[in-house]
């Protein structure tokens, strides 16, 4: 138990800078934060919002992190997400900077908590795809922020994504792995446009991805042909684990949230070694594990 204690501690004080400013950067799943028809106690409940025992475990996840910005995926409607930051202010933990962002999907949404304030938001709702016979929208959309690097005066972007999961309603495409990389693809094309073709070097993109790293829908972002786009921030727990999900219908571990950075922000900044937290309750929160790094300008 000690070392498990230890090796835990070791991950969240990991890269403290010296000097100059630092940034926790962290992305969470939070699990369907949001009313739906659920069991609770053994009983099936309609349109009933997240039990309170799961918002605790969250809030006790974000608390022991305490990210600067925490890109967040499954947050319901903006009054969810504002009572979460409500939540976490009574706590101690007050987020100043909210973006709530609706896609095609009319339940599961994209959202963000910042103590830094983004200087610029987009959110793009109308990128889609060619699926089989049909034209199809990325269904949660994509979240683009612009933030300022205090000692530099350099802007970088964070991109927030949540592809399709392994659900899928077309035989011919078994756990929707096509059309995860066609959204994928569209990401990633909207990702070129704002960055490369608008002369941006500096960029993060976060979220869960609903695959794991050599997947096609990730290869997605490394490389478009010549171009190399972005590549992925291993992370790891205290014990050396790097599964981010936990699919207990089937028992299966699986790494499928992250951070991607671009060449020149690694090259520009001292990017930490990621974490993801596994402490005792982390699971009774989410199914996903919340996976962080820390960043010194």
């Amino acid at each position: 138990m000690m070392r498990f204690i230890h090796g835990i501690l070791l991950c969240l004080l990991v890269v403290l800078p010296c000097v100059g400013e630092s940034l926790r950067l962290a992305t969470y799943n939070l699990k369907n934060y949001l009313s739906m028809d659920r069991r609770v106690d053994s009983t099936w409940r309609l349109q009933y919002p997240k039990p309170e025992v799961e918002k605790r475990s969250v809030r006790e996840v974000i608390k022991q992190v305490a990210p600067d910005i925490l890109a967040l995926q499954e947050i319901g409607s903006l009054p969810y997400l504002e009572e979460l930051r409500s939540d976490l202010a009574a706590e101690g933990l007050y987020y100043p900077y909210v973006v709530h962002m609706v896609g095609e999907d009319a339940e599961r949404h994209l959202g963000l908590l910042s103590q830094i304030k983004p200087l610029a938001v987009h959110k793009h709702v109308d990128m889609s795809f060619k699926y089989f016979d049909k034209r199809l929208p990325v269904r949660r959309g994509m979240l683009e922020l612009v933030f300022g690097d205090p000692v530099n005066d350099v802007h970088y972007k964070l991109f927030v994504v949540h592809l399709k999961s392994r659900f899928t309603e077309n035989k011919a495409d078994p756990d929707s792995e096509l059309r995860r990389a066609r959204e994928a693809e569209a990401c990633r094309n909207r990702v070129i446009q704002r960055t490369f073709d608008a002369d941006v070097a500096h960029f993060i993109i976060a979220g869960d991805f609903n695959d794991h790293p050599a997947s096609a829908s990730l290869r997605r972002f490394y490389h478009r042909g010549p171009i190399n786009i972005a590549s992925k921030l291993q992370a790891e727990d205290s014990r050396g684990e790097l599964w981010t999900h936990y699919y207990a219908k089937e028992s299966l571990y699986s790494s499928v949230d992250g951070l991607l950075f671009s060449e020149a922000f690694l090259s520009s900044w001292v990017v930490g070694k990621g974490c993801i937290v596994d402490n005792l309750s982390s699971l009774k929160g989410s199914d996903h594990r919340m996976v962080y790094v820390d960043v010194e300008f």
